[in-house]
């Protein structure tokens, strides 16, 4: 028998303690391990506290029956044309390109510089994005083309000084959504476009072609006032998969990361 430490609503609207499952795997990577469940039911023992009783294999009619009853809490929701997968543990979007206010506070700036030598807020063109919510991260990546992308859009590289060069977004003291629902997106969004460029991330310059790095590129259209980015110097965003080379060795070999490679990923 073992004792539950959690309060325990026994009357009313609210939600009852009524079975617990308990999940058993075998050793190793749990990718590779064998699993077996049981369902048991919940008995008050004499102070009224509530013990787990014996069990029995869990069913496939089982997890239906459960699985229908928790998605009887998920609110539904009418999702807006830009949602491409809303999901409790996932929420990915895109954002059309468009000229959006920059802010640049550069913490080691170029002498050269002609617009932002200094600190300062310009007008600036971003490519389209698609963005990828999870519980642990914000996945943050260009669109080769200014449309709602498909399963088999390449990604590529973002721009965005505040975002790393695997695609997650450095959140900084930037505060976190804690729900991924459709009405967390303009948080998201505030967080990516609205909060401060200080400087790129480790290895993120070498995200893009030509010559001065990403901080001439995003000087050089503010300068200029541009209205549109120039996506085609912006590398495609590529992962790498295992592959053996002909002496047998291990090697990893880089291939691009399409829009259903990042969600089947779980947005890594």
């Amino acid at each position: 028998m073992t004792y539950h430490s959690t309060s325990f609503l026994a009357s009313g609207d609210s939600l009852i303690l009524s079975k617990a499952i308990l999940l058993y795997r075998s050793g190793g990577a749990l990718q590779h391990a064998s699993a077996f469940a049981s369902i048991h039911e919940v008995e008050l023992d004499e102070e009224d506290r509530p013990t787990i009783a014996a069990g029995v294999p869990l069913s496939r009619a089982d997890l239906r029956h459960w699985a229908t009853a928790l998605g009887r809490i998920t609110r539904p929701e009418l999702l807006p044309e830009n949602v491409l997968v809303a999901h409790s543990d996932m929420l990915a979007w895109w954002a059309p390109a468009q000229v959006r206010m920059g802010f640049f506070a550069l913490s080691d700036p170029p002498p050269d510089l002609h617009r932002l030598g200094e600190r300062t807020i310009v007008p600036v063109p971003y490519p389209a994005h698609l963005f990828v919510a999870t519980h642990a991260r914000l996945g943050v990546y260009a669109l080769p083309v200014n449309a709602r992308p498909s399963a088999d859009t390449v990604l590529r590289h973002s721009p965005i000084l505040n975002v790393f060069s695997d695609g997650q977004l450095c959140w900084g003291t930037v505060p976190k959504p804690t729900k991924l629902e459709v009405a967390s997106i303009p948080a998201f969004e505030r967080a990516v476009f609205d909060s401060w460029s200080t400087h790129p991330n480790q290895g993120q310059d070498l995200t893009v072609t030509g010559k001065g790095g990403l901080i001439r590129l995003w000087d050089d259209l503010a300068a200029r006032e541009a209205t549109r980015f120039p996506v085609r110097r912006l590398k495609p965003f590529v992962v790498r998969s295992k592959g053996r080379m002909r002496t047998g060795s291990a090697q990893g070999v880089p291939e691009p990361m399409t829009v259903a490679r990042l969600i089947a990923r779980g947005g890594r």
